[in-house]
């Protein structure tokens, strides 16, 4: 079986395009301000990326770095001054954060209505109520492959593998709002393999390398890797195993699947909060 690539780098190129001219007619030039704290190479990646998306849809962005040894009060103090900044219309704060840091008190600081990352815990409930919110950038990116792939997903089984506040939680909640039957597996679940073999739909989000074998892949399948890791040899890896390609119907690869669709839902959500302004 051939397996259709899903290419996200594609994908957000578009969007963003789509994105640029709604800027252009926006009431305001959104502005994102995005909280760093200490220095982190890989960080400092997404970042760019982040800040290079913005330059492209016309979005301005602040970078504001902060030590690594602020507490988490500090942090705090510091996200409360821009939620009440009117010059400032969203806010990131960049992740993973020092272990010292207590990331769900920091994420809680922030405005829900300034919130670009879509997790606050209001932002969150809006989704597992159906309440109109902002989303989650990496689900919602995934999502948007998914439905490359097949525009209708009701009825379809799907798996998610993890089920973390950023990415496996939502993740598992917007397919179950797309009417899928959704299963979510964790590092309890048992006969993982057996699992997602009956999946029509699969999302692995563990960060453990080639978590994902053939034999966990009904064949057509819908395959999305959000899974991030290095090899020894220093290269970007997945959760998904190269003996995948040929049994899924699509897959994302790695890089170049979901992170730059992560990226172009950042610039969607910074539209959709200037919108909702208005």
């Amino acid at each position: 079986m051939e397996t259709i690539r899903l290419d996200g780098r594609v994908l957000a190129g578009h969007i963003q395009h789509q994105l640029r001219t709604e800027v252009m007619n926006l009431p305001h030039k959104p502005h994102l301000a995005v909280v760093v704290v200490g220095e982190n190479p890989a960080s400092t990646l997404y970042i760019n990326m982040k800040t290079k998306a913005a330059d492209i849809v016309g979005i301005q962005t602040s970078v504001h770095t902060l030590p690594a040894q602020i507490t988490t009060q500090e942090i705090i103090a510091f996200v409360e001054n821009l939620n009440h900044d009117s010059l400032i219309d969203g806010i990131l704060v960049q992740l993973p954060l020092p272990k010292n840091i207590d990331t769900n008190m920091v994420i809680e600081a922030i405005d829900p209505k300034k919130d670009a990352d879509g997790l606050t815990s209001k932002n969150q409930g809006g989704l597992m109520t159906g309440y109109p919110t902002l989303l989650p950038c990496t689900p919602l990116g995934c999502l948007r492959l998914i439905q490359q792939a097949k525009a209708d997903l009701g009825g379809l089984n799907a798996v998610v593998v993890g089920r973390s506040r950023l990415v496996g939680r939502p993740m598992a909640q917007l397919l179950l709002n797309e009417n899928c039957t959704v299963a979510q597996a964790h590092s309890y679940t048992k006969n993982l393999a057996d699992l997602c073999s009956r999946a029509d739909i699969l999302v692995s989000a563990t960060g453990v390398r080639g978590l994902i074998k053939r034999e966990f892949v009904k064949p057509g399948a819908i395959v999305i890797d959000v899974g991030i890791s290095k090899t020894e040899e220093g290269q970007i890896a997945g959760d998904v195993d190269s003996g995948v390609w040929g049994v899924a119907g699509w897959l994302t690869p790695v890089p170049g699947g979901v992170g730059p669709m992560t990226v172009a839902m950042l610039m969607s959500n910074m539209v959709n909060i200037v919108k909702n302004k208005s």
